[in-house]
């Protein structure tokens, strides 16, 4: 069963899974204070019986401390956040895990050493009651991830559907959910819309195909395997429509969701290709109150003045090392379309020869591009190259998230293939974007259709809270060096 926030989806259990381990840590580093303090050794050693001082630990454990606790609790778990160990979607081996579990930790203790630093009030113990609570983290950690992994796999969380559909939009919302191991679903059934489209469907182990041509059965079967809820996914809605089939789901107390709505909360993009009209019409979304268009804008134009001032050093080092790597301007200035269709100049640090596009013309950049310079492949990586858009940004050209902005000469062929394209110019266009962080790389057509589908749930869901999600996720995407 999922839950949401700022407008996206997440099964429950991985909620569950996530302030478990908060509690765990939390736990472990109480236990390496109460070890620390000989509280639990003294009274340990065999033949005797372990006195604990419940007024001591009263005194001890006061608000202060707690708060203290909960300082490490937060910081270990961004630093595993970031080391993509909350991801239940990826499953790393128990020595890559470990090593990853290690450098998250290691990199938790240089942070938390740099605020002890800064802030020596909010010290806990000494150098050994570091070394300990490290120890017990990583026993504890382990425990408990291996314990979750028993109980997921026993699929106890997981709510059993049923996807009444055989069509394109049926097939991708199977193809989903069996891909995303941890999405929180179970397809029980597969209600097909006619016996024919037994053949185009991939048959997979553990779901049940049936026939609901005549509009018969459909609740039955769901009542018989536990579903809790009904995917409506068919190709045509005009012909036989099983309206009788869902009341009677409904009423029994099942969920009857739409297909469109359904793929949206299980992957976070809309599907361009295969859209209802109909749905986009009267579904939720695309509201931008005052309030968040001011917000938006006021954070903007705080985010850009900070960073263009903080990264003023690396500004200053990039232009340096641009020059010396290759001829040509520090600047690469090109025009893109933006809000409303206007054309701006965007502005990034060159990270190609100069001409780049002399002999071939408008061409996207690839992933390993030899036109990219030494210096611009490095900068690319670490996304150094996008800084002097916080001057767009500034200017209110761009926004800080939303969109990323393209060239005309490929918005005209876009928008001629792909459907709703144009929706993407009713927003500024961003530094980064729901796209870039879910998506990554792209240089094809196929690529920005999938982006599209991203931008257009982005648009669709547009929030500030959306926006710090974003901001962070961008973040871990520069750490990594994954996307674009």
């Amino acid at each position: 069963m999922p839950f949401r926030i700022f407008n996206q989806y997440y099964p429950i259990r991985n909620l569950l899974f996530v302030m478990g381990e908060g509690v765990v840590i939390y736990a472990s580093v109480v236990l390496a204070i109460l070890f620390a303090d000989g509280i639990l050794v003294s009274g340990m050693l065999v033949g005797t019986n372990p006195v604990i001082d419940w007024a001591y630990l009263s005194a001890k454990f006061n608000g202060w401390l707690c708060l203290k606790v909960l300082l490490v609790t937060l910081v270990c778990q961004i630093c595993l956040y970031y080391n993509d160990l909350y991801d239940l979607n990826k499953t790393p081996g128990f020595s890559e895990m470990s090593l990853r579990m290690l450098l998250a930790l290691g990199i938790a203790t240089i942070f938390l050493s740099g605020i002890y630093l800064i802030f020596p009030e909010v010290i806990i113990g000494s150098g050994s009651f570091f070394a300990m609570t490290l120890a017990f983290l990583m026993l504890f950690i382990v425990l408990w991830r291996f314990f979750c992994t028993l109980v997921f796999n026993q699929e106890m969380f997981d709510r059993k559907i049923i996807i009444l559909g055989s069509g394109e939009l049926a097939r991708n919302i199977m193809n989903e959910i069996m891909e995303r191991k941890n999405c929180g679903y179970m397809i029980a059934g597969i209600a097909l819309e006619s016996h024919g489209d037994a053949d185009s469907m991939e048959k997979r182990e553990g779901i049940r195909f049936f026939s609901n041509e005549h509009q018969d059965g459909l609740y039955e079967m769901a009542n018989r395997l536990g579903v809790k809820k009904v995917v409506v996914a068919l190709r045509d809605r005009r012909s036989e429509f099983p309206t009788k089939e869902l009341l009677e789901c409904r009423i029994s107390g099942m969920d009857v969701i739409e297909g469109d709505s359904f793929y949206e909360m299980l992957t976070g993009k809309l599907s361009v290709e295969h859209i209802n009209p109909e749905w986009l019409i009267f579904s939720k979304g695309f509201r931008k109150s005052f309030l968040t268009r001011f917000l938006k804008r006021t954070l903007d134009i705080v985010l850009s003045l900070v960073m263009l001032v903080t990264f003023f050093p690396v500004i200053a080092i990039t232009a340096i090392l641009i020059k010396m790597d290759s001829k040509g301007s520090v600047l690469f200035s090109q025009e893109r379309v933006g809000e409303k269709r206007r054309i701006y100049q965007i502005h990034k640090f060159r990270s190609m020869i100069t001409d780049a596009e002399k002999e071939t013309g408008p061409k996207w950049a690839g992933e390993n591009d030899p036109r990219v310079t030494r210096v611009g492949r490095l900068i690319r990586q670490w996304r150094v190259d996008e800084i002097p858009q916080l001057w767009n940004v500034l200017k209110g050209e761009m926004s800080f998230v939303g969109p990323r902005p393209e060239r005309e000469f490929f918005v005209k062929g876009l928008e001629y293939i792909i459907p709703y394209y144009g929706a993407r110019f009713t927003a500024k266009p961003g530094i980064t974007g729901w796209a870039q962080v879910c998506y990554g790389y792209g240089a094809s057509v196929k690529d920005a259709i999938e982006k599209l589908n991203y931008d257009l749930f982005y648009m669709k869901n547009m929030s500030i809270g959306m926006d710090i999600i974003i901001v962070l996720r961008t973040v871990k995407t520069v750490i990594s060096g994954i996307g674009r």
